[in-house]
């Protein structure tokens, strides 16, 4: 016998709350064994599409973020509260495309000074001849001035196999490299260039591997990713998960991205795309797009 349409309306709406109480009653366990923890929030409005996250290599727990198109040629750092403590101003002609997508910190080109990498890396419409990425010396005297301005060394890319849209930048301590990976396609690239460059180079990045995992498009879309200040341990995050790689013996680390990873908690947000390590490597934070995004922390099992 046929069930009537409002019995199978009913049916199907007990299956639908009891799903949605088990994926509550998990998700609230993660958050009671602090797994999960809410740190803070985007304190102020004009960080309102944040998509990049990284530990500042001089400032005792303070960390870069940036928004994504559409701002003008600025970042900010920010306490792991959310609290907005400096806002920093660079030279850029927007006309030369300003879709900034992730940001990491690390060695540059004078030894024993710490540098912040800034990737205008962007392309939705895969119509861009390069990508760009500027870098900037950390400086003590930033502490001093809420508002700051700097000069930016820029390094001009382009893929070996034609434009990609990106929203990953990696940088690799060990081996002196700056990653970028890949948004879209069932698969993703890994692509590699060298941190010593001057200003204005133009350069051709290395094609290294492609990346396949598992999930729906989009997804499954890479939006972000992360080395630690050791070199030891690599993130990368998609629309629903974070994956975990542990570096061993000084290895490449697209050798090492192209074994399985492990899956790390990750609580999915509106459109979250930034995922950047603490400064000690124990443990790694997300936030999303939107205004007073919340600022999720994670400790690494």
């Amino acid at each position: 016998m046929q069930l009537p349409q409002s019995r199978i309306r009913k049916r199907n709406l007990v299956i639908i709350i009891v799903v949605i109480i088990f994926l509550g009653s998990y998700a609230r366990h993660k958050y009671l064994a602090k797994e999960i923890i809410v740190i803070g929030r985007l304190q102020d409005r004009a960080m309102d599409e944040i998509s990049g996250i990284a530990a500042s290599g001089i400032f005792k727990d303070m960390y870069y973020v940036h928004n994504d198109s559409g701002d003008t040629s600025r970042f900010f750092m920010i306490s792991p509260d959310g609290k907005l403590h400096h806002t920093i101003y660079y030279k850029w002609d927007s006309n030369n495309y300003n879709d900034c997508e992730d940001i990491a910190v690390g060695p540059g080109p004078t030894k024993g000074k710490s540098y912040i990498y800034l990737a205008d890396i962007g392309d939705n419409g895969h119509e861009r001849k390069q990508v760009v990425i500027h870098r900037f010396e950390e400086k003590r005297s930033w502490a001093k001035d809420s508002v700051l301005h700097t000069d930016a060394t820029n390094l001009y890319l382009k893929y070996p196999d034609g434009p990609a849209d990106a929203e990953t930048l990696m940088l690799d301590p060990i081996e002196k490299l700056l990653y970028i990976v890949s948004k879209r396609g069932d698969s993703v690239k890994v692509y590699t260039t060298p941190l010593n460059y001057r200003n204005n180079d133009t350069v051709m990045m290395t094609l290294r591997c492609k990346l396949f995992f598992e999930g729906t498009k989009p997804f499954k879309w890479i939006t972000g990713g992360d080395i630690s200040r050791d070199g030891s341990q690599i993130v990368l995050k998609s629309y629903e998960k974070v994956y975990y790689w542990r570096r061993k013996h000084n290895e490449h680390v697209w050798e090492i991205m192209q074994k399985p990873p492990e899956e790390l908690n990750y609580q999915v947000e509106k459109q979250g795309e930034a995922i950047g390590f603490t400064t000690d490597g124990k443990g790694y934070f997300t936030t999303s797009e939107g205004v007073f995004a919340p600022i999720y922390y994670y400790n690494i099992p």
